[in-house]
């Protein structure tokens, strides 16, 4: 198949999607983007929570890590 054609299929579809989406949308625009903004904030509040969770059990895991090494230098 010729590449071209693909490209214009991918287009044309991303055209019509786009079309009825707005023909079709539920709410007005600015409850759209209201709603998309609020899901975006929320989601990026989560995934810095799930980041600093990350990271505080892995520098727990680093120090506990550190004093054991610090232990068996000290035996040897």
């Amino acid at each position: 198949m010729d590449s071209g054609k693909v490209v214009l299929g991918v287009v044309a579809g991303i055209a019509a999607g786009a079309i009825l989406g707005v023909l079709f949308a539920p709410h007005k625009g600015s409850d759209t983007r209201d709603m998309i903004s609020s899901k975006s904030t929320d989601t990026i509040n989560d995934l810095k929570t799930k980041v600093t969770g990350v990271m505080d059990s892995l520098a727990n895991k680093l120090h506990s890590e550190e004093k054991e090494l610090a232990e068996k230098i000290k035996k040897a």
